[in-house]
């Protein structure tokens, strides 16, 4: 698998975090990969074979683009040959604003949006090897996008504060930061963005360990509740299963054999 990030324009870097590539070849048998929960949601643009997912057992096939929405567990996905994504990372207070949408807990949305209009000028440029002009022309869409909707100054700095804090800082600190009351920023966050502060401070969290174990498996697990705040290891414990369905120990074991030797049927979606 191959991977790319791109920077936005300083414009959009209170609504988008970044823009990322993909490109996999899976043969011709169909595989999956696994989408791990984080504090993010994703516009998600796919190209070559097509991409599905499994509802009760049957493959149903997703159109590009869709959203894939704060998870609050891993999701399987499925593609065969040749798979290319083109995906924009946006905070999950600013997405849902950005696209004209409203809010939801839609873990997986379809979008009958404007935005797919960009899918076949960006299959041209995919098709070309142009990966950096279709980069662009996703960002032109929501330069332009971004200049139609009201910035929340509220929303912004108590982002800003959770990221900083990796998810680790108390509502009422967080309401501080963005000089509110806690009452009014967890009503505006909720219609913004579907959740509540304290979930999206949850799902920060546990990214942090999850990058952490992934990357780095021979990680005191002890020592990681201490660092992100949790009340002990069992608490870290119980919240990295409700979010990943393994514990994780489990979960280092596995990123542990992966750096020993990658399999070709499985990925899972890191994004750092």
């Amino acid at each position: 698998m191959y991977h790319q990030e791109f920077e936005p324009n300083e414009a959009l870097q209170d609504t988008i975090k970044c823009f990322w590539y993909n490109k996999m070849d899976y043969g011709e048998l169909q595989s999956g990969y696994e989408v791990l929960p984080d504090g993010y949601a994703e516009i998600i643009f796919h190209f070559g074979s097509s991409c599905n997912i499994s509802v009760d057992g049957i493959f149903q096939a997703l159109p590009s683009p869709f959203l894939v929405g704060l998870l609050n567990q891993p999701v399987n996905f499925y593609a065969e040959g040749h798979f290319e994504i083109i995906a924009v990372r946006c905070f999950p207070w600013t997405v849902f604003d950005l696209l004209g949408l409203p809010s939801g807990k839609d873990g997986l949305r379809t979008l009958e949006h404007p935005v797919a209009e960009l899918q076949s000028n960006l299959s041209k440029y995919i098709h070309a090897g142009e990966i950096d002009e279709a980069v662009n022309q996703v960002e032109q869409y929501f330069m332009n996008a971004r200049s139609h909707v009201a910035a929340s100054s509220m929303l912004s700095k108590a982002g800003i504060a959770m990221r900083k804090a990796k998810g680790i800082m108390p509502v009422s600190d967080i309401a501080a930061a963005a000089h509110t009351t806690v009452r009014t920023l967890e009503r505006n966050f909720k219609h913004s963005s579907g959740y509540t502060v304290k979930d999206v401070s949850g799902l920060m969290r546990f990214e942090q360990v999850r990058n952490q174990l992934w990357h780095y498996p021979n990680t005191s697990i002890s020592s990681l509740s201490f660092e992100l705040g949790y009340t002990d290891q069992s608490h870290l414990s119980r919240e990295f299963k409700r979010y990943s369905g393994t514990t994780p120990a489990t979960f280092a074991r596995k990123a542990k054999q992966r750096q020993q030797a990658v399999s070709g049927n499985f990925v899972a979606f890191i994004q750092v």
